[in-house]
């Protein structure tokens, strides 16, 4: 299917960009049959991260040809955070630099009919490649699709998968995630194995060839040696197709005449969605500026330019200058120096620190957290509003504080407990272990952390407790302080609150951006 408009517009294929050359190289085989395709418009490509050309040098080179219309066509499949965010924060960026030139963009690919031919196509053949013959009422369809933290996109992944299903007569179909959501391919396959089909086909839902799609096929071929009676074939991804090319084509023709149409009424940003109801309304930042061209920079170097070390506010520094000849430090750890001392610092008060308790290696540990995990869970705002934004930002860290969430009120009346603890079971059940949580403000938070860290086998990364006040604030505080299980920051006594809590992430988050620098600088050496 050629273009059908004369309508002389530039287009940009934006894609995310990738670590593995086979992935690269088919981006660009792609951009270059759209070329074919549509000859008559000018036709440039760039990458969000991971190579080169950047997206900002795909639109100048747009802008050499003295193009007045540019349109941006994400070369993704489905609408997420890319498609939601990075990328129209890159647009917006060129269309405020350059406000004689018509920018538009254009919709994500998504479940589009011609794409369904081509998944349709791919089967055909994987099912050609084998020497038997096998019914598709007897055969499970899994198809694997990238995984975000959008529902709306996950969701999508599961809507071609049906459509395939019932389109192709596969006895079931069975939708699982590379990264991000859930079930992981491995689990999914073990899954699948155990419903009694005589065939898999396992589908990449994937535009290109890259390491997750590697990673697909391998996970193929480990449940092919492990359960050699189930046959498992192996479909090829999208790839470059010429439906695919059109598919780009049309976007970009859809986004000109104002047509761009995205899943508005189930989009996180704009409506209250389940779970995510805190994301609402969220600005629109590009998460991927560091990272741009990476494979065309040093990136020693590079890591040292994106983790420049914490330089406090003059003021900030004259006050440190006090505090650390206010006392004798040289009975603490080194290690809990910077949490120490902004304690200090937070509460206007020499003595805040003599009853902090630490237990061992809390602090190492709870930096190791921020860097892997990259999440704070915090009991009340006042503690999530308290942490450095540039600092977060800077380590990537994601914060959340559910105890205004309508399932958290939802839990709290229906249980008999207060919000706060209901907020600290819904980070449970939300994100597992893999995050810093820090309470400042309620000892109930404390006392529901403790009772599913004893009782369900909790294991937050690091635990900070710090709530104040006189009812059963001592009490939940050293409840925490002898719970073994986890690393954990509390103190004794009913000093505290949620700025102290804010306080010891930010000692955290300085001590792990320093190291980082530390470790840039010494490579690059």
């Amino acid at each position: 299917m050629q273009a059908e408009t004369n309508q002389q517009f530039g287009i940009v294929i934006a894609g995310h960009g990738s670590r593995d050359a086979d992935g690269i190289r088919e981006f660009e085989q792609l951009v270059e049959l759209v070329r074919e395709r549509a000859p008559q418009h000018v036709v440039s490509h760039g990458y969000l991260e991971f190579a080169g050309p950047t997206i900002d040098q795909a639109i100048a080179a747009q802008l050499n040809t003295d193009a007045k219309q540019i349109v941006m066509v994400p070369g993704i499949l489905l609408a997420a955070t890319h498609a939601k965010n990075d990328l129209p924060s890159e647009l917006l960026t060129s269309a405020r630099e350059h406000p004689d030139v018509d920018f538009h963009f254009g919709a994500p690919m998504g479940l589009h009919p011609l794409l369904l031919q081509v998944v349709q196509q791919r089967i055909v053949e994987a099912e050609s490649a084998s020497s038997k013959t096998v019914r598709r009422a007897d055969t499970c369809l899994v198809l694997v699709g990238r995984g975000t933290t959008d529902p709306d996109a996950n969701g999508e992944v599961a809507k071609f998968a049906r459509m395939i299903e019932e389109g192709m007569g596969f006895g079931a179909s069975y939708v699982c995630y590379s990264g991000t959501a859930k079930p992981l391919v491995a689990d999914g396959l073990r899954a699948v194995a155990q419903l009694g089909y005589a065939r898999l086909i396992v589908v990449p839902f994937f535009l290109f060839d890259g390491i997750l799609v590697k990673r697909i096929y391998e996970a193929a071929d480990a449940m092919q040696e492990r359960e050699p009676e189930l046959e498992v074939l192996k479909a090829g991804y999208l790839g470059v197709h010429p439906n695919v090319a059109d598919v780009l084509i049309s976007r970009a023709k859809e986004a000109v005449e104002g047509r761009a149409e995205m899943n508005c009424s189930l989009c996180k940003y704009r409506v209250q969605i389940v779970g995510f109801e805190q994301q609402v309304g969220e600005p629109q930042r590009p998460h991927h500026l560091q990272v741009r061209g990476l494979f065309e920079k040093a990136i020693a170097a590079e890591t040292a330019t994106e983790f420049a070390p914490y330089v406090p506010h003059p003021i900030e520094a004259e006050s440190f200058r006090i505090i650390a000849a206010g006392r004798d430090w040289s009975v603490f750890p080194e290690a809990h120096l910077t949490v120490l001392q902004r304690l200090v610092h937070t509460s206007g008060d020499f003595n805040a620190v003599d009853d902090i308790y630490f237990s061992p290696g809390a602090v190492e540990t709870g930096i190791r957290a921020l860097l892997r995990c990259k999440r704070v869970v915090t009991d009340v705002t006042m503690v999530q509003t308290g942490l450095k934004r540039a600092l977060l930002e800077q380590l990537g860290i994601e914060t959340w504080c559910g105890v205004h969430d309508h399932e958290t009120a939802l839990m709290a009346q229906t249980q008999g407990i207060t919000r706060s603890a209901a907020g600290i079971r819904r980070a449970f059940e939300k994100f597992g272990n893999d995050i810093v949580l820090s309470i400042g403000d309620a000892p109930t938070a404390i006392r529901e952390a403790v009772r599913l860290i004893r009782e369900h086998g909790w294991r937050p990364q690091l635990v900070i407790g710090l709530p104040v006040g006189f009812v059963g604030t001592c009490e939940s505080k050293a409840e925490l302080k002898r719970c073994l299980q986890v690393p954990r920051i509390t103190n004794s006594g009913t000093r505290g609150g949620s700025p102290w809590a804010a306080t010891v992430v930010n000692g955290l988050m300085i001590d792990a951006v320093n190291q980082l620098v530390s470790l840039a600088t010494n490579n690059i050496d």
